[in-house]
C-alpha cells in the first residue's frame, strides 16, 4: 500500500527548510534563478525520496506493532470450567 504523494504544506518545518536548501544549492550551482521546470524536478526528486522515507518508517511501525501484539500462550489449553464461575448458574 503505497501513500499519496505529499505537498509542501504536509511536510515539517525541517523538510521545509531542507528542500529550500536544496533549491539554493541547485540556484548557486547553475548561478542563476532557477527556471519553473528545474525547481519543479528538484522539488519532485525530494518528495519522491521523502516518500521512500516515510514508507520504510511506516513498515517498520507495521512491523514493530505486529510483535509486540497479543500472542496467547499455546502452551496452555483452554478450560471452560477455569473461565465460568459458578456462583451465578450453580453446579450441575
Amino acid at each position: 500500500m503505497a501513500l499519496e504523494r505529499i505537498t509542501q504544506k504536509e511536510m515539517t518545518d525541517a523538510e521545509q527548510r531542507e528542500l529550500k536548501t536544496l533549491l539554493d544549492r541547485e540556484r548557486i550551482a547553475h548561478g542563476r534563478t532557477l527556471t519553473n521546470s528545474e525547481a519543479n524536478r528538484v522539488k519532485k526528486e525530494y518528495i519522491d525520496k521523502l516518500m521512500i522515507q516515510r514508507e520504510a518508517d511506516a513498515r517498520k511501525a507495521r512491523q514493530a506493532k505486529k510483535k509486540q501484539a497479543y500472542k496467547p500462550d499455546a502452551s496452555s489449553t483452554f478450560s471452560w470450567s477455569a473461565s465460568t464461575s459458578t456462583a451465578n448458574r450453580g453446579r450441575r
